[in-house]
C-alpha cells in the first residue's frame, strides 16, 4: 500500500522522475542518479544563494554560466554515484551497493513503479516478457 503523499505527489517531479528512470534502466542506477542529482543541485544552489552579491556586482553573465556549468558537471558526478558508494568505506561500500542491487528490485521498486505509472501499466512493467511459443 502506497501513502497518501506519495499518491498526491504529481507533477513535474514526477514527470521528470519518469523520464530518469526510463532512460537509466529503471532500477537502482536510475534512483541513484536521481537522488545524487537532486542533493548536488541543492548544495549548489545553496552556494549560488549566498553568493547572489555577484548578481548585484553586474556579473549577471558570469553567474549564469557558472549555474549551467555546474549542472553539467552534477549530472557527471550523478552518473558516477556508485563510485562514490563503493570508495565511502572499502570494502564495505561494495558490499552495500551489492546488496542494495539485490534487494532493491523486491522491497523498493514494485512501490516506485506505482507511483510513476498507472496501475495498469505498472502491472505491465512488472510482469517478465514472454515469449509466444506456438
Amino acid at each position: 500500500m502506497v501513502s497518501p503523499l506519495v499518491e498526491q505527489s504529481h507533477g513535474w517531479f514526477r514527470n521528470w522522475f519518469r523520464k530518469v528512470w526510463d532512460v537509466r534502466g529503471g532500477g537502482l542506477y536510475a534512483v541513484g542518479f536521481a537522488v545524487t542529482f537532486i542533493y548536488l543541485e541543492v548544495l549548489d544552489l545553496a552556494d549560488d544563494v549566498l553568493g547572489i552579491g555577484a548578481l548585484l556586482d553586474g556579473q549577471v553573465v558570469n553567474f549564469v554560466v557558472d549555474f549551467f556549468v555546474d549542472s553539467l558537471m552534477n549530472t557527471i558526478a550523478a552518473f558516477m554515484w556508485p563510485v562514490n558508494i563503493v570508495q565511502w568505506a572499502p570494502p564495505w561500500g561494495a558490499v552495500a551497493l551489492g546488496v542494495a542491487f539485490w534487494l532493491f528490485p523486491i522491497y523498493v521498486k514494485p512501490y516506485i513503479e506505482e507511483w510513476l505509472f498507472d496501475r495498469d501499466e505498472a502491472e505491465e512493467v512488472a510482469k517478465p516478457e514472454t515469449s509466444a511459443e506456438p
